[in-house]
Formats: C-alpha cells, sequence, structure tokens
C-alpha cells in the first residue's frame, strides 16, 4: 500500500509515526510536514517589512520543518519501505487531502489533537477535515497504539462487509488480529399493531439474521489468515458500539465511512465523525 504519515511535531504525529511498525511493509512511504506560516497582522507596517518579516518567519520555520522530518525518518521502522519527505507550506488539512490525492495514497495516517466537539463540529479540526474530504484510509490517532491485536469492525449490512474486505484483502497489518464483527440494530417497531411477544421475537429473528450474516463475513475473513468472533445487538450505532469497545477493549475501532456529505456532513456529522469527537479508541476509517 502507499502510506502517507502528516506530522507537525505534536506527541500524537509522533505516535502516528510509532504506528507504522503495525503496518504491512509500504510499496512507498511518504512523510509530509505542512508549514502553517502565519502572516503578520499588523496593518500600519509597511508592505516591504511585512514581507521581510514573513520570509524571515517562513526561513525560520523551514529550517525547524527540515530538522523534524529527519527526526522522523530516523524513527521509522526498519523495512518499513522506500520514503519519500514532503515540506509544503500552506493550510495543512488542504495539503494532506492534496498530496494524498495526488499520490493516490491507500492510507494517510494522523496524530490530532483535537478540538472541543462543538468547535470542531463548526470550524473543523484537522482530522475532522481529512476525515470528510481526503480520499482511502485514514488512521486517526489521539495517544499510542500500544498494540494491534483486537480491532473492532462494526457493520451495517453487506455493503459495509464488501468494503471492508475489500480492504482487508490488501493485508494493511503486519500481523493479522483478531477481529469482532459487530452489527447495531435499532429497535423498531412493525407500523401495524403487535403484543410485546410478538415484537420480542421480531427483534430476536432480527438479530439472528444479522449473526448469520457478520458469520458468513466471518467466514470471508478466515480465509485471509484472520482471526474473527461476531456480535450484534439492539442499539443506536454510536452507543451500540462504544458499549461493545467497553466490553472488548480493542487497540482499534477499523469502520467505514459512508456518511453524510459536504457541509451537511460537517454540521450533522456521521457515526464515524461521533467516534473521532469521543476519541478513547484509535480509529482507522475506510471508504
Amino acid at each position: 500500500m502507499k502510506l502517507l504519515v502528516a506530522v507537525d511535531g505534536s506527541d500524537n504525529s509522533y505516535e502516528a509515526v510509532r504506528s507504522l511498525r503495525y503496518l504491512s511493509r509500504a510499496e512507498e512511504l511518504h512523510i509530509l510536514h505542512v508549514l502553517d506560516v502565519p502572516t503578520p497582522a499588523y496593518p500600519m507596517m509597511m508592505p516591504e517589512v511585512t514581507q521581510e518579516l514573513y520570509a524571515t518567519v517562513e526561513r525560520n520555520m523551514r529550517e525547524d520543518g527540515t530538522r523534524l522530518l529527519e527526526r522522523i525518518v530516523s524513527l521509522l521502522p526498519m523495512g518499513i519501505g522506500p520514503v519519500t519527505k514532503h515540506l509544503i507550506v500552506g493550510s495543512p488539512a488542504d495539503h494532506i487531502v492534496k498530496l494524498a490525492e495526488q499520490l493516490k495514497v491507500d492510507l494517510i495516517l494522523l496524530g490530532t489533537r483535537g478540538l472541543g466537539p462543538l468547535k470542531e463540529r463548526l470550524v473543523g479540526s484537522v482530522a475532522h477535515r481529512v476525515l470528510t474530504y481526503a480520499p482511502g484510509a485514514k488512521l486517526i490517532l489521539h495517544g499510542p497504539l500500544k498494540s494491534l491485536s483486537r480491532i473492532l469492525l462494526p457493520v451495517q449490512g453487506t455493503y459495509d462487509a464488501e468494503h471492508a474486505l475489500r480492504f482487508l484483502e490488501k493485508t494493511p497489518f503486519r500481523d493479522p488480529p483478531t477481529i469482532t464483527l459487530f452489527t447495531a440494530l435499532p429497535h423498531t417497531r412493525p407500523p401495524w399493531p403487535v403484543d410485546a411477544a410478538s415484537a420480542k421475537e421480531m427483534e430476536v429473528h432480527a438479530l439472528r439474521h444479522a449473526q448469520d450474516s457478520l458469520n458468513d463475513t466471518a467466514a470471508k475473513l478466515a480465509t485471509l489468515g484472520y482471526r474473527t468472533r461476531v456480535a450484534a445487538t439492539l442499539s443506536t450505532p454510536v452507543e451500540g458500539i462504544l458499549q461493545e469497545a467497553g466490553a472488548l477493549n480493542p487497540d482499534l475501532i477499523l469502520m467505514g465511512s459512508r456518511g453524510r456529505q459536504g457541509v451537511t456532513r460537517l454540521v450533522l456529522g456521521s457515526v464515524s465523525h461521533a467516534l473521532l469527537h469521543h476519541g478513547r479508541y484509535p480509529l482507522m476509517i475506510f471508504n
């Protein structure tokens, strides 16, 4: 796979680099640092002075950025694959998305320092915008990825299952983890009147059908070398995923993103964005 690691010098961006030890050897590994150079905000300053001040700040930031990239390369695990460094001036989120599109990367790794939920929904952090707009899969870390032996994989129907299989066929992980396939079904009642016993029987039937579908996917994953277990419950998606994660304590939540698009998605969010805001578990999202 082609990998892109975006670093900003924060502790969590170093954790994104360290997480490479759990991934398969890269066909190409790109390390990106974007310089968000501030523009001097002194309205009475002469344009020539403003330009000179900006150039000085940019030059100093470039020197720091070059040292950061060299330090990051020195931390890469042995045998990770051929490495290319990128140092770019501009908006971090925009350039991460742009470079990912140009290089056709399969996975973006990103550490996030995060914003408050309200501010992030209205304005958008780098991680939020990359998750929304960038192609390929994204691994977003709020902290260290200490191991990678247990993965929680929520799926909702055959569409999610097929996309998960296609992603896992690429063998993204160095050692195949145990994958828990999970689905959350909503508490629903039919539009016609039924008694409590009949409603309960319908829910049991729906859960059994969901588990049968998960078992079919688990059998396909087994042929790819993954160990699996399945679980289904009646709940809202986010609540169900977090409850299962609390019981399982996974190293990573892996899931597809097929939520809302554009401004609507930024404001209202989706399951993957809700889990990003929750911030407790490392999150890998595939398209």
